[in-house]
């Protein structure tokens, strides 16, 4: 599989052999929507609580007599059916939403995912991205003489002045390798590799 090696101009310098097996696989959309779905629920936080009909403040008297008003029978205002009252299955911090996915299977999506990519033109090798200050005017003006408004870049290492220069650019997110995730793949519409990230992405993958 050949992959569109670019220069810091944005412009095609030549081809990059990748492996077929990670690069040519078909897309598989149950599997990568399966991996995309268990990552964002991985990425949950129990921090939601709703209250029971025994939390709620309320009083135990009996709201109003119970024959000859006309209304159904009520026994305390903390009653799910009233206003104010407690939820019947409420919300709980202890609740899991975490989804399990085999290895196996994250990395055959992950393998999907980049082939889609490359299928369609939208990831791209170059040979290193870095600043030389940890400026976000440097990292936007790169940007902007490659062409891209909005990208993923993966690289094999991240300096710190690449890191302080990038966290202020909502249009752009640089990883390293082992933290490419699915989301990210599929959020930007142009994602660039390092080559020294794409070794190890291969190494992964394999």
């Amino acid at each position: 599989m050949e992959l569109k090696l670019i220069n810091d101009q944005g412009q095609e310098a030549a081809k990059f052999s990748a492996s077929d097996a990670l690069f040519g696989r078909d897309y598989n959309e149950a599997l990568i929507h399966q991996i995309v779905v268990a990552y964002q629920a991985n990425a949950r936080s129990g921090n939601r609580k709703q209250k029971d009909r025994e939390e709620v403040h309320h009083s135990t008297k009996k709201p109003f007599r119970q024959k000859g008003t006309g209304r159904a029978r009520a026994g305390m205002t903390s009653s799910p059916l009233w206003r104010g009252g407690g939820r019947i299955f409420p919300n709980s911090p202890e609740e899991n939403f975490t989804q399990k996915v085999n290895r196996k299977m994250f990395r055959a999506g992950l393998a999907a995912i980049l082939s889609q990519l490359a299928r369609e033109d939208r990831l791209a090798v170059i040979e290193t991205f870095a600043v030389d200050a940890p400026k976000t005017k440097l990292v936007a003006s790169k940007l902007k003489g490659m062409g891209l408004d909005s990208v993923l870049v993966i690289t094999d290492s991240i300096d710190e002045n690449l890191q302080l220069a990038a966290r202020n650019l909502p249009n752009l997110l640089v990883l390293e390798a082992q933290y490419a995730d699915p989301v990210s793949l599929i959020r930007f519409p142009k994602v660039l590799v390092t080559k020294g990230a794409m070794a190890k992405i291969e190494e992964m993958l394999a």
